[in-house]
């Protein structure tokens, strides 16, 4: 007989639930509220793109793609790269086609960290880096960062790092606050590493998505940074394809080396006739290059929508998140409020404490404007009413 002991599994994530984003999701499903909590579009993508990945279908490109992705696609980003950042990565030893940038920033994170190390984590944080960090052993050692600006304070950065740090996680343009890295930022992460054993895993999925002229300044572009960084990216957020879950990875051959490790155990390999159809999307810049343009008019179009309302913002300088805080309309916990308004006036939301880890609240809600415009629209006119 089974002792019953058995039937109790000890959690490696005693902590972790269902994320929020299912929650609401489902919250938003059930009410038929307008959801502008999970960071999906709200419209479909390219039919172009769809085309080609019906001809590769059709060419038999349907068996395992080589484990670091379809050599094309990796020569693609490699163009890409340097036309884009003027950076040069090898596309056979330095850049690997993942499953989504969630499993490209799992492993990356086990490529380093091993029990004991410490990592840092500047919060609000994007609730996939914490529990990486635990699975593989590591601390976090949370940075933890304010409104109404959300600027690092790298005194206090560098008062946290001890000889156990061994990797700082990065994210630019910012989820969920949509704050942007300045060259600042970049020159002060280098100093704080330089010399040091420390590591930087920098999340880059919204690298072509800002706003008011501002500049992406991924860290592959610091010489410091780009050889101790795994940079992270994702086509679903620059293409509108997250149910593809494809993204990739860059990083100098000898981290590329220890990430491929992961990597070939995790997924081995990313769907293959949607990798033929990517390489040959991306030979059109403006494919992505007219992101900014678009997104912002959508950023600008909800908070026009919301500019008779008691709700009180800063656009957000990237991504496809807007932050509001609501501390003129009501007293109430943001979880609390992010139920109630679904639940009364239609509007799905994610409360910006969960991704804190003392659940900090700050009075802030978070909602996606990657949306088609009549539904921004509509939920702009519900949220005026409070």
């Amino acid at each position: 007989m089974i002792s019953s002991s058995l039937h109790s599994l000890p959690s490696k994530l005693p902590n972790v639930g269902t994320t929020i984003f299912t929650v609401m999701s489902r919250l938003a499903q059930e009410t038929g509220a307008i959801n502008l909590s999970q960071g999906f579009p709200g419209f479909d993508c390219s039919p172009e793109l769809v085309a080609l990945v019906e001809t590769y279908l059709r060419r038999g490109a349907n068996q395992y793609a080589p484990m670091a992705g379809v050599p094309v696609l990796r020569d693609a980003l490699a163009h890409k790269t340097l036309a884009t950042y003027g950076v040069n990565y090898d596309s056979e030893t330095e850049i690997t086609v993942t499953s989504g940038a969630t499993e490209a920033l799992y492993a990356a994170v086990a490529a380093v960290v091993r029990p004991g190390d410490e990592v840092l984590v500047f919060e609000p944080a994007y609730d996939s880096y914490v529990p990486a960090i635990e699975l593989n052993g590591g601390i976090p050692v949370f940075v933890t960062l304010t409104p109404p600006d959300f600027r690092i304070d790298w005194e206090e950065v560098r008062s946290k790092v001890t000889n156990k740090t061994r990797l700082i996680m990065v994210n630019t343009p910012h989820n969920p606050t949509g704050r942007v890295w300045t060259t600042d930022d970049l020159n002060q992460l280098a100093g704080l590493v330089q010399e040091k054993p420390i590591w930087v895993v920098s999340d880059e999925v919204y690298e072509h998505i800002l706003f008011d002229g501002r500049t992406h300044h991924s860290l592959m572009t610091h010489p410091v940074l780009r050889e101790r960084t795994f940079v992270c990216g994702s086509f679903g957020k620059t293409f509108h394809i997250t149910g593809w879950k494809i993204g990739y990875c860059l990083a100098p051959a000898g981290l590329t080396t220890e990430f491929r490790k992961v990597h070939q155990f995790l997924t081995f390999s990313t769907v293959t006739p949607m990798q033929y159809a990517l390489a040959d999307y991306l030979g059109d810049p403006e494919r992505y290059e007219s992101l900014p343009a678009f997104y912002e008019r959508k950023r600008n179009l909800f908070l026009d929508s919301i500019s008779g309302s008691r709700f009180r913002f800063k656009p957000a300088e990237g991504s496809f998140f807007q932050t509001v805080s609501y501390a003129e309309i009501t007293d109430e916990p943001d979880y609390d409020l992010a139920v109630r308004l679904t639940k009364e006036i239609g509007i799905a939301s994610i409360p910006v404490s969960v991704f804190y880890q003392q659940r900090n609240d700050y009075q802030l809600l978070r909602f996606c404007f990657a949306k088609d415009d009549e539904m921004l629209m509509r939920a702009g006119e519900r949220l005026s009413r409070l």
